[in-house]
């Protein structure tokens, strides 16, 4: 099993930064990489982020790639998600995910993923 915490979460105005953190732990050495995906107010779940467990590799959402960045701490087993220029749409439930799957060119279903964490609320206010 593998254990995923999120942090970060938070209210912050239109334009606004935050940072998401998931830390892991457990059997970590079977991950292949960790996502984050979101799910707003009456919406799916969707998928937002994704790199690989080394941090040589990420792919984005287009609605979010110019505007949030995705990176690892190895050292600590930690997954972070940098937001910039936030938006009202961006407001949601994010959860961090762990897959154990190799995916081309990256795991982008939610249905990839084996692990999850509790999810942290993100607001965005105008």
């Amino acid at each position: 099993q593998v254990q995923l915490v999120e942090s970060g979460g938070g209210l912050v105005q239109t334009g606004g930064t935050l940072r998401l953190s998931c830390a892991a732990s457990g059997r970590t050495f079977s991950v292949k990489a960790m996502g984050w995906f979101r799910q707003g107010p009456g919406k799916e779940r969707e998928f937002v982020a994704t790199i690989s467990w080394r941090g040589d590799r990420t792919y984005y959402v287009g609605s979010v790639k110019s505007r949030f960045s995705i990176s690892r701490d190895n050292a600590k087993n930690t997954t972070y998600l940098q937001m910039n220029s936030l938006k009202p749409e961006d407001t949601a439930v994010y959860y961090c995910a762990a897959t154990e799957l190799t995916c081309v060119p990256a795991c982008l279903r939610s249905n990839q993923y084996a692990y999850w964490g509790q999810g942290t609320q993100v607001t965005v206010s105008l």
